[in-house]
């Protein structure tokens, strides 16, 4: 029996190597297995079950720890560049103020001790040791909650800077932003070109037009703070505007919400589409070969094209979202501010600093201007009288004016002298032509005749309704080197246009024909 035991266990270590293997650790396993064979078996057998030597179970039997519990700790190679500065002057400066980048405290160093610190060969160190410490002892940073959106729930507003586009309108820089709108759930967004700021005005006119375009409502309605749109406003006003954005929230049945102040991440459906819209416009205006626009409307054309090419890749979610959405009212709202200003003697009337014209016949008359973000549109009781493209005043506080000339027409005939010092004679003239021959005629002829020759091509305009067509013959004049005159251009003018038939024939229709339609009828 023992000797056959002893052959049993010769044999079996001569299948597993009998000895350790050079440079083949022992593994964890390999000693938990040894272990387990240990109390049955001699040292001898059960480290060839094992499958390493007997030497190396003596030494497990005096250490049973597993390989990996005994591997030595990891030291330093090279002494800590930071052993006499961390604790005493770094520490204390990262504890009062947890802010403090560590560039500026590598600064501090090099300043304070530009001996032992003469240049950046620490930085990556400093930075390695700030970051560990921020990550153990800093404040516990804010969580975002991803949310799951429902179909019909939720619609996000904002607006957003789109002057990084270039954009031009007939050459001049386009200053403006875009008003966004969209659903939470299917992406579905709107876009409306804003030339003002963040107003009520631009906010319930777009949002209606999201909405009516869309052909539904959704519950909620999700904006920022809206401070920029207060920013200007008295206590008094921006209360006002407040209760009227609540009441058109109201009318449509809409849940009004607002992300908390400085946390842009709560209103981030619609902020993260900002980036891919603008980056989808700017794409698209390379592809065009152009940034300019002959008018707003061209523009605003295009915008629209952009967004519905982009909503037609959402089709899907869109029929989800459209399928939960509660039905429109039966009207719109207020989307205008409205302000009661009174006609003066100077022919016009004032809105937020801006001049506009009026009919003269209007003078002494109380209007409401429905101000709107592009426009401005004055009503006498419930008859329209007039319409302006909206100005904004400037930050210089020089007077801006926007005056029709066939409002004053009438009164320059009488004192066509007075065109010469009027404060808004820039704003008279409809089209830069106009004002290149008033240029010509103040230094080719005196005032009293160039005063004289202005308002009669101006009149010349306004009496044939050809203001374009002699915008035309005022430049092919003022290129000639010729001084231009209503008499000369009345001539070409009527060269031009075909000449209208004196007799019409127009073939009258038999009353018997009625007969017989009503007898087909009958």
């Amino acid at each position: 029996m023992l000797a056959g035991a002893g052959q049993y266990e010769r044999d079996l270590c001569h299948e597993n190597g009998g000895l350790d293997v050079p440079g083949k650790p022992v593994t964890d396993q390999q000693v938990r297995l040894y272990m387990q064979e240990r109390p049955f078996h001699s040292r001898r057998i059960a480290a060839a079950r094992a499958g390493f030597s007997e030497r190396t179970a003596r030494r497990l039997d005096g250490d049973p720890r597993l390989p990996s519990q005994r591997q030595p700790e990891r030291g330093r190679t090279v002494p800590d560049p930071l052993a006499g500065v961390w604790q005493s002057v770094l520490l204390p400066i990262l504890e009062r103020d947890p802010a403090v980048q560590a560039v500026t405290l590598l600064r501090h160093l090099q300043m304070s001790d530009p001996d032992h610190f003469p240049d950046d060969r620490i930085r990556r160190t400093l930075e390695r040791r700030v970051r560990n410490w921020r990550a153990l002892n800093g404040a516990p940073k804010d969580v975002i909650f991803r949310q799951a959106p429902e179909p019909g729930r939720m619609a996000l507003s904002d607006f957003t800077d789109a002057g990084e586009l270039g954009v031009t309108v007939a050459g001049e820089p386009l200053a403006h932003r875009l008003y966004h709108f969209v659903l939470a759930y299917s992406g579905w967004e709107y876009a409306g070109v804003v030339l003002g700021g963040e107003s009520f005005a631009a906010l319930a006119e777009h949002l209606q037009n999201a909405l009516w375009s869309l052909g539904g409502v959704p519950r909620e309605h999700r904006t920022d703070s809206l401070s920029a749109a207060y920013r200007n406003l008295s206590r008094d006003e921006a209360d006002d505007v407040t209760r009227r954005y609540e009441e058109m929230c109201s009318h449509y049945g809409l849940i009004a919400s607002r992300n908390n102040p400085g946390e842009a991440h709560e209103n981030g459906a619609v902020e993260a589409h900002h980036r891919h819209l603008k980056t989808a416009l700017d794409q698209a205006l390379i592809l065009r070969g152009s940034r300019d626009f002959a008018t707003l409307a061209d523009y605003r054309h295009f915008v629209d094209q952009l967004v519905a090419r982009r909503n037609r890749r959402r089709e899907a979610g869109v029929r989800a979202e459209i399928a939960a959405l509660r039905i429109l009212p039966s009207r719109r709202t207020t989307d205008f501010v409205e302000v009661v200003a009174r006609v003066t003697r100077t022919g016009g009337f004032l809105v937020k600093q801006v001049f506009y014209s009026a009919p003269a016949r209007l003078i002494g008359q109380r209007l409401r201007v429905h101000v709107y973000d592009d426009r401005i549109e004055a009503w006498l009781g419930a008859t329209h009288v007039v319409s302006h493209p909206r100005r904004r005043a400037g930050k210089d506080g020089r007077r801006i004016h926007v005056v029709d000339y066939r409002h004053v027409i009438h009164a320059l005939r009488r004192k066509p002298q007075a065109l010469a010092s009027s404060v808004y004679r820039d704003s008279l003239f409809p089209r830069v032509e106009y004002a290149n021959a008033w240029a010509l005629m103040c230094k080719t002829l005196p005032q009293k005749q160039a005063c004289r020759r202005m308002v009669a091509l101006l009149a010349l305009a306004h009496d044939e309704g050809c203001e374009a067509e002699l915008a035309s013959l005022i430049a092919k004049t003022l290129d000639a080197g010729v001084v231009p005159t209503a008499q000369d251009l009345r001539d070409r003018l009527e060269r031009q246009m075909p000449p209208m038939p004196i007799d019409v024939p127009v073939a009258l229709t038999s009353l018997a024909s009625f007969d017989g339609l009503l007898e087909a009828r009958a």
